[in-house]
């Protein structure tokens, strides 16, 4: 006679401090399956711990590449000469523009990797191809070159770039349906970070504070002016550690990842605003764009 298999198992649980027992009813299958479910949780641990070392790793290449940027930038200003004698031959002349026009380039490369516009250089100098470059002495030549790499320089430090916290993506830019009335959708003007409550918010451009404090359905919140027409905003935060008129670099911390105001977890609420417009972050946070 062939007996079937009991759908339900009974663990016993012996707590040897106490001399007690307890019992615990569990399914069978879930017994015989629990090698697959203890390999299934290491699987996942292992695919998200794949995924921040990524994240990590290409917010570090982000750093690269700004710096990359910024040096030149700040090389070829220092290296433009006004009137000296090196530069005196039109020959030597039109080769040191063209030297600086090709790493003009080099530096463009840089922000469209990062989903930027690049910077046109038509016209730097006089080029426009209006016979205009003929009309202007070296020095005025080498004098527009310089104005244009202080505009450049300006743009990249300025624009917010990178990540302003090192995780996965919970929430996206656009509508979506309210986490507080799930049959109601609303417009998210930003997008949302994974984190623990204390993890540190980081600015994603320099700038200065213009505000830091509660500020309604963002609870704890930060606004970072960039003075080129470009805001962030970090919400939801457990703590500020920044002040108004506070000067911030990026990469700095200005608060710690909470829950405050309408938020439903611990979480980084991030938001890139241009002229006072939302826009969508993630044209700002990939290299790769």
């Amino acid at each position: 006679m062939n007996l079937k298999p009991s759908k339900t198992s009974t663990v016993i649980i012996v707590d040897k401090g106490k001399g007690s027992t307890k019992t615990l009813q569990v399914k069978t299958k879930h017994i015989s399956r629990i090698r697959h479910y203890a390999a299934s949780i290491l699987a996942l641990i292992l695919i998200l711990s794949g995924v921040i070392i990524y994240l990590e790793n290409r917010n570090m290449a982000q750093q690269e590449e700004t710096s990359k940027a910024l040096a030149q930038i700040t090389k070829l200003k220092k290296s433009i000469p006004i009137d000296t004698p090196q530069v005196k031959k039109t020959t030597d002349a039109q080769s040191y523009i063209q030297d600086i026009q090709n790493k003009l380039q080099t530096i463009n490369t840089y922000l469209r990797k990062r989903g930027l516009k690049g910077f046109s250089t038509k016209g730097v100098g006089g080029g426009d191809g209006n016979g205009v470059e003929s009309k202007l002495t070296d020095s005025e030549k080498y004098s527009a070159y310089d104005e244009y790499l202080d505009r450049l320089l300006h743009a990249v430090a300025f624009t917010p770039m990178g990540y302003p916290k090192i995780s996965s993506l919970t929430s996206y830019f656009g509508y979506r349906s309210d986490p507080f009335e799930s049959d109601h959708a609303e417009f998210h003007p930003g997008i949302d970070f994974k984190g623990e409550r204390g993890d540190a918010a980081r600015c994603t451009a320099d700038g200065r504070v213009v505000g830091a404090g509660w500020n309604g359905g963002y609870g704890n919140c930060v606004r970072i002016a960039h003075t080129n027409g470009f805001e962030t905003l970090y919400g939801h935060l457990s703590r500020i550690t920044v002040h108004i008129g506070q000067k911030v670099t990026a990469g700095e911390k200005i608060g710690e990842i909470g829950s405050t105001g309408r938020s439903t977890g611990n979480h980084l609420h991030y938001e890139v605003r241009k002229n006072g417009r939302p826009v969508n972050p993630i044209s700002y946070l990939s290299l790769n764009k």
